[in-house]
């Protein structure tokens, strides 16, 4: 029996979960900046103009969602996020594995639930589901339909789902290594 491709196969997963890393980041980068652009149009449009364009607030807080959503996945790349089993890096190899899965259990139990609900609505029915039930809705101030901020779940939902895969699969380390400057 042949491990290499059982090898290439896990660092291809490895790789994907890097490459949507940095997408992730540069999304989170991009959504960063239309937050903070459409502030700042607010604020001076308030109060050296007095008369701040309908939009603004409405285009910070859809930014405000995509960067954090988006960020939530860099977060979890990193191991950023909040853990159950820090302490466990020592000890046997069964009550390590038992710990990784304990972590990976709770980030299934918690994200599967979110991603059956984005498609199906109560009583499995797809018109009542998240997404659909946004794709009719229309933006208040800007001319898109809300479908354009609420897409940012599932994708949240299967870019952190990938970096869980990459953990199985060998990627034990953070994305970037953390600068030892102080």
């Amino acid at each position: 029996m042949d491990r290499a491709p059982a090898k290439t196969e896990t660092a291809m997963v490895v790789k994907v979960s890097n490459l949507l890393d940095q997408l992730a980041k540069l999304l989170s980068g991009l959504a960063i900046v239309v937050l903070v652009g459409a502030v700042m149009l607010q604020v001076i449009a308030r109060y050296v103009f007095s008369q701040p364009p309908a939009y603004t607030e409405e285009l910070a807080r859809y930014a405000m969602i995509w960067a954090g959503l988006i960020g939530a996945t860099m977060s979890f790349k990193r191991r950023f996020d909040p853990a159950l089993f820090n302490g466990v890096n020592k000890g046997p190899s069964w009550l390590r594995s038992g710990a990784r899965l304990m972590k990976s259990l709770v980030v299934l139990i918690y994200l599967l639930p979110i991603m059956w609900y984005v498609f199906l609505g109560p009583g499995m029915n797809p018109a009542r589901g998240f997404l659909l039930r946004h794709s009719r809705t229309m933006a208040d101030a800007l001319p898109f339909s809300t479908v354009w901020v609420a897409i940012a779940v599932p994708l949240m939902i299967v870019i952190i789902l990938v970096h869980l895969v990459a953990r199985w699969c060998g990627d034990d380390r953070p994305a970037e290594p953390e600068s030892e400057t102080t």
